[in-house]
């Protein structure tokens, strides 16, 4: 900063040196801008610290005929842009205050700041009027005095000529490349203007400048005036050897203030040389800010330059850094929860931000996430800070580049440093880039287009805040990680690498230190219907959740409670085509525009992702699919990944569903189903809860059995390696369940039995059985059939029966099937309907299966046997699930299982029948066993 005041000064100098344009314009002519030594040489080493800095102009003129000149127009403002990396320490000797500067000697038209407060001297050509052929209108030896600056400029330089005082302020110019800046505003039209040249000596103590310091510039007499004061350098020469060094002047009138200013460059060769033997030696230091392992911390890094040659008038100061990579270590990774109430910085926002803006004003507080503090030698006992902010993330809708932030990247930082005092303002995008596969996060400042400016530093500090919604994580486990950063020169070296090492000495929260090898794995489960009132429909609910250092969650398999169904009747699926538009869609438009149909809408999700107890939540919907690796169902969570300000994409994750045949328990298999996303666009999500909710309205129907039962998941842990399905491992988990209120449910159910053909002796009539409950009553569980003694099994018809083995591979002989079976549930839009088989049992006689396809597939036996010679059917375990109406129709004649023992024509014969309810109640009935007597003749009781 102090090298801003100098060069501020420079600037000033140079102000008077601009390219001359044509005769009769206004403008500068014959402009220079010179370095040079101790020995009067050039001094060319980048780096070095040159004994003077001279600027000299001459302002156009107009001939007024018989040699006499005017200028064009009078000088109101100037300014001056100096070289980029050429910088001055603001205060190489102490300053004058202004109110001692405008006192003036006006016996020598001196002013009255002191020998210590001279910086160099200038030669101003002034006059009262036209400037006359062969009058010297050039003041010599004017004392150049080093100023108190007024608020808001970093240094203030002035010298008083003829009585009339001139003054300059310098300071960083707020754009790119951040070069110093000099204005001289409102220049005096008490004089006539036409030249200056002003010598800024490069060490201002040195005593070799003790006959030019003060009174002794313009006493006339050879004398010294030293002074008691370090040898500060003043300038110090850019870092980068780049070719001649550009000095751009703006100039204005006071004749035409309101005209574009005219511009003038003049360029400085050969430049600064010697780049290559420049040092480049920084070094860091990072660290969380905390020692827990798996715990959400900020991060404290600095960056460091010892160098001493820089403050030395005889030294040569390190290159500064044009470029920075910093890596940090695998394992420490965003923080999820740092998005919840995160907000960003647009670049218009960040385009407000100035150096007198007021926090807000530019970028939204909410969108802080650190702070910046440097420290320069060229501003000593001064401290630059500054806040960094999130940048937006960048649309892929959008085509032009950097419309949301200047690398079209996910995640982007601005750095914003800002001093008003000395009107300081700093800007600087960095970009951070998550490991797509392990979130390793590499933070670059420097990109082309953004390079580091060029100034000197001694210490540059970053802090990420920390707090419950921090936004890294540290690593896993415990032991020694290491950061490290590649800095690139601008004395254009080689790249620099250096590291820095920190520990993690406990486990979250403070713990003990995780245990080497595969991390805890204990998660929670919970699970139930709202309403757990038996019969009725509830939405059901459930949800995972493990802590902060345990395995990650990979896969999920459940088995809900017997009897707890959803009744897909009316619902529609999510085709496949809508599954992947889905998954190429951006969170938000999946938002504005769901792709599932919301007819196959049956629930929601809510997902928390993050450590610590500040978890970010991400809300999805759930949509019922078709089939799914096998699966006949498959239920789909389509989550839109944006939380707080970003948008991570659409996540699917597509679970098969599958209803188990024997019990009618809904199942969801885990083992063909989608993994638990752990890592999206390099942010590894660290999910430690899960809740999914089945609340589409009548859709989930409860039991209507009271007995208490569990609903079962199964769900894998990452172990060693969270990339890999192999070394999964599995804990089995299960909550509680039971349904209320079960003795108010009904059961009197209805069969009807009817005989087709064979109706005398020895025939072998076919048999149709029609069930038919009544409507809101409890599910049958067990049936148990007594034909009347009219009806023998005939075991010599049963010939083809189906194995185990053979029902099992869905290859019964077609010889093995006696009869078929419909059955209607208010469940299901369609009936399920299939064969009936006899299917060999470990009993005396095969079971009679109830093979039902549809939808999903049931499978019911039923065990038979012959009592006395009478025929006796029993259903033990039926399904939980409502039932419409069940159709059977067992063949006759030469596949007739029944065969009469008389006449049926002419008498009643009835079978007994015992219902039993999955709520504990039991039904008796005699159903009368119809003939197909034709009507010829009547029936009578037996």
């Amino acid at each position: 900063m102090r090298r801003l005041a100098a060069s501020l000064i420079a600037a000033a100098l140079s102000a008077l040196l601009a390219a001359a344009p044509a005769a009769a314009e206004f403008g500068l002519k014959d402009l220079s801008v010179t370095f040079t030594g101790a020995s009067g040489a050039p001094p060319l080493q980048a780096g070095s610290h040159p004994d003077t800095f001279t600027t000299f102009f001459e302002a156009n003129t107009i001939d007024l005929g018989g040699g006499e000149e005017l200028p064009e127009e009078e000088f109101k403002d100037l300014e001056v842009e100096l070289p980029p990396g050429l910088v001055a320490t603001p205060t190489p000797v102490p300053r004058c205050a202004s109110a001692d500067f405008l006192t003036i000697d006006f016996a020598h038209f001196f002013s009255n700041c002191s020998n210590a407060n001279v910086v160099g001297v200038a030669r101003v050509a002034v006059g009262f009027g036209p400037k006359k052929p062969g009058v010297e209108t050039f003041v010599q030896g004017v004392p150049v005095f080093n100023l108190a600056p007024a608020p808001g400029s970093a240094a203030k330089l002035g010298f008083v000529v003829l009585g009339v005082p001139v003054t300059f302020e310098a300071g960083v110019n707020p754009n790119p490349p951040y070069n110093v800046q000099v204005h001289v505003t409102n220049i005096p039209q008490a004089l006539q203007f036409y030249g200056s040249e002003l010598r800024i000596w490069g060490t201002p103590a040195d005593p070799s400048h003790d006959s030019e310091r003060g009174f002794c510039a313009h006493s006339g007499q050879k004398q010294k005036c030293p002074v008691n004061l370090p040898r500060t350098p003043y300038f110090t020469m850019p870092r980068s050897c780049t070719g001649p060094l550009l000095t751009r002047f703006a100039a204005r009138s006071w004749q035409h203030p309101e005209r574009p200013p005219t511009i003038a460059e003049t360029l400085t060769p050969p430049g600064a040389t010697g780049c290559e033997k420049l040092t480049f030696t920084p070094t860091i230091a990072a660290k969380p800010t905390t020692r827990s392992a798996e715990s959400g911390s900020g991060l404290d890094f600095a960056l460091h330059f010892d160098d001493e040659g820089l403050t030395s008038p005889d030294g040569v100061a390190q290159s500064d850094i044009k470029k920075a990579v910093v890596t940090l270590p695998e394992g420490m990774t965003v923080n999820p929860s740092v998005a919840q109430g995160l907000a960003v910085c647009t670049p218009l926002q960040y385009e407000h931000e100035s150096v007198k803006s007021e926090s807000g004003e530019g970028c939204p507080e909410a969108s802080k996430v650190g702070n910046v503090e440097v420290e320069t030698p060229l501003l000593e006992g001064k401290l630059l800070k500054g806040e960094l902010y999130v940048a937006r993330q960048d649309d892929p809708a959008s085509s032009a580049p950097g419309a949301e932030n200047p690398f079209d990247s996910l995640i982007a930082i601005y750095m914003v440093i800002k001093d008003p005092e000395l009107g300081i303002l700093v800007k600087l995008p960095g970009k951070v880039e998550p490991d797509p596969r392990t979130g390793r996060l590499i933070t670059t400042f420097g990109e082309p287009g953004f390079e580091v400016p060029q100034f000197p530093f001694s210490e540059f500090r970053f802090h990420f805040r920390e707090g419950a919604r921090s936004p890294l994580i540290t690593p896993p486990r415990c032991g020694s990680y290491t950061s490290t950063a590649v800095f690139t020169p601008w004395s254009g070296g080689p790249a620099y690498s250096t590291a820095a090492d920190f520990q993690i000495s406990s486990g979250p929260g403070g713990a003990p230190c995780p245990p080497a090898g595969a991390p805890p794995f204990h998660p929670r489960f919970q699970a139930g219907a709202l309403n757990n009132d038996a019969g009725s429909y509830s939405p059901f609910y459930m949800r995972l959740q493990r802590a902060d250092g345990e395995q990650d969650m990979t896969k999920f398999s459940s088995i809900l409670p017997p009897g707890e169904l959803g009744s897909l009747a009316g619902v529609g699926k999510c085709p496949d085509a809508a599954i992947a538009v889905a998954k190429a869609k951006t969170g938000r438009q999946e938002l504005a525009a769901p792709s599932c149909p919301a007819s196959s809408l049956i629930g929601h999700t809510l997902a928390g992702a993050g450590v610590g107890e500040a978890l970010t939540y991400v809300g999805g919907q759930v949509y019922l699919g078709g089939p799914y690796h096998g699966d006949p169902l498959s239920v789909i969570s389509v989550t839109p990944a944006v939380a707080g300000p970003f948008d991570a994409g659409t996540v699917v994750v597509r679970l098969a569903l599958t209803l188990n045949p024997k019990t009618a328990e809904v199942e969801v298999d885990g083992a063909a189903s989608d993994p638990i996303p752990h890592i999206l666009e390099g942010i590894v999500l660290k999910v430690r809860d899960l809740r999914v909710y089945v609340d589409r309205p009548n859709f989930t129907l409860n039991p209507t059995s009271c007995e208490e039962s569990r609903t079962k998941a199964t769900l894998f842990g990452s172990f060693l390696d969270v990339f890999s399905a192999a070394d999964d491992v599995p804990v089995d988990l299960s909550s509680r369940y039971q349904a209320a209120n079960c003795a108010g449910l009904g059961f009197k159910p209805r069969l009807a039995l009817q005989l087709k053909g064979g109706t005398k002796r020895g025939g072998h009539p076919g048999l149709t059985a029609t069930y038919t409950p009544r409507k809101g009553d409890a599910n049958v569980k067990g049936l148990l059939v007594r034909l009347p003694r009219s009806a023998f099994l005939d075991q010599a018809h049963i010939r083809t029966i189906c194995t185990r083995v053979q029902f099992a591979a869905k290859a019964c002989p077609k010889g093995a099937q006696y009869g078929y079976i419909k059955a209607w549930t208010p469940l299901l839009d369609e009936p399920l309907q299939g064969p009936v088989w006899l299917r060999s049992s470990s009993h005396k006689l095969p079971d009679l299966v109830f093979d039902l396809h549809g939808l999903v597939d049931v499978e019911v036996a039923t065990r038979i046997d012959s009592v006395k010679g009478g025929i006796r059917a029993r259903v033990e375990a039926a399904p939980d699930a409502p039932l419409s109406k069940v159709e059977l129709r067992m063949q006759g004649a030469k596949k007739g299982l029944i065969v009469n023992s008389r006449d049926l024509c002419g008498v009643v014969s009835r079978a007994n029948v015992e219902f039993s309810g999955h709520n504990g109640k039991v039904f008796t009935a005699k159903p009368a066993m119809g003939p197909d007597c034709g009507g010829k003749r009547k029936q009578k009781r037996p």
